[in-house]
Formats: C-alpha cells, structure tokens, sequence
C-alpha cells in the first residue's frame, strides 16, 4: 500500500537536511518509534508502537538507511520488524524528499507499507490516517527540536518537552475518517452544472 504525505517546517531546508543527518534525533520526532541500537553503516534496531482502533502493535526490527541524497535532499529508508506478540509483521520503503518553500522546507514522503496478521485487517482509510497523523506530529515534533537545538537545550531538556500528552493517535485517525464520512452522508448533493 502506497501512502503519501507532505508537510511544512518552518525551517531553512538546509538546517532541515542536517537535521535527518541525526537519526537518533529524528526517530525520538516520531511518535511511538525508539531505536535501541545502532548497528553501524546506517543500520538501526527499534520498536514501534501504534495503536489501531482497541489493538496496540509494537513492532521491534531494524531500519537501515540505503540512499542519502545529499544534491537533491533525498533520504530513503528500508525497515522490516514483527509484532512482539506474534500478531503480523510489517515491511515499510519509505523515501523522503526535501524542497524549499517560502517559510520553510516542504518534506514529502512516500511509504511502501506492506502489512501482515492483526494490522493488516484494518482498512486503507484507517491506516491512511493514522499515517497522516504520524506525519502531523512528527512534523511538529522536528519544528520543536531543530529550535530547541537553537536555543541550546540538552537532549534530556528536549525529551521532557516530548513527553506526549493529549488525545492517543488511534483516537484522532477515528475522527478524521468519521468526519470525512459525515461530510459524505451531510454535505447536500449538488448536481453538476449542464
């Protein structure tokens, strides 16, 4: 399954660029994501943890860089891991790509999410926006770190303001697909012009 999204930062993208040069930093941006070992040459081990609906995934297998395009401001990722109880696996080719926008830096993101077992038996739109969530937050995650790096603050400084608090990501995909539905059944039909 193919998903795509896009976000702004309000940072130049070079500072942007630098900054995914900080895996570990990048990966603590992602809600639920946790590298716990870094195997060399790129290679990372790590948990993610997303909650679909009332069933919470945690997912621990490696990630590994395999292209990084410095002239084009190009990263892509391959990461592979299984649910730790034994309920499905997940494959996900994930490339970004950096552009400058006026105010900022657009990243665009392009995941090939291949899913197995439990995850697998929910539905596009829900695994649509739960991504779009995901992409919501980090995006606001990245913004709040590059300044705190700004400002100076330690990585513990930054991990207590990371503390997450607020309504849990399952919770808010639900919302998005609800209104889109009511927006479908409410909206008043209006024909199309002749």
């Amino acid at each position: 399954m193919l998903i795509k999204n896009d976000f702004e930062v309000a940072q130049p993208v070079d500072k942007v660029w630098k900054f995914f040069d900080d895996i570990p930093g990048v990966a603590s941006c992602l809600p639920g994501a946790e590298l716990t070992e870094d195997l060399g040459d790129d290679k990372y081990k790590g948990r993610v943890t997303v909650r679909m609906g009332p069933v919470k995934l945690q997912f621990a297998g490696t990630a590994e860089i395999t292209e990084r395009d410095d002239a084009n401001k190009r990263i892509v990722v391959d990461a592979a891991g299984a649910d730790e109880k034994g309920r499905g696996q997940a494959a996900m080719l994930l490339s970004a790509h950096l552009t400058q926008v006026a105010g900022g830096t657009k990243v665009s993101v392009d995941q090939d999410l291949q899913l197995q077992g439990a995850a697998a038996q929910y539905g596009r739109g829900m695994i649509s926006d739960v991504s779009s969530v995901l992409m919501r937050d980090f995006a606001t995650n990245m913004q709040n770190r590059i300044a705190a790096i700004d400002r100076g603050e330690s990585a513990q400084q930054m991990k207590s303001a990371e503390a997450a608090g607020g309504v849990g990501i399952g919770v808010r995909a639900l919302i998005m697909a609800l209104s889109r539905l009511f927006r479908r059944l409410f909206l008043p039909y209006r024909p199309a012009a002749s």
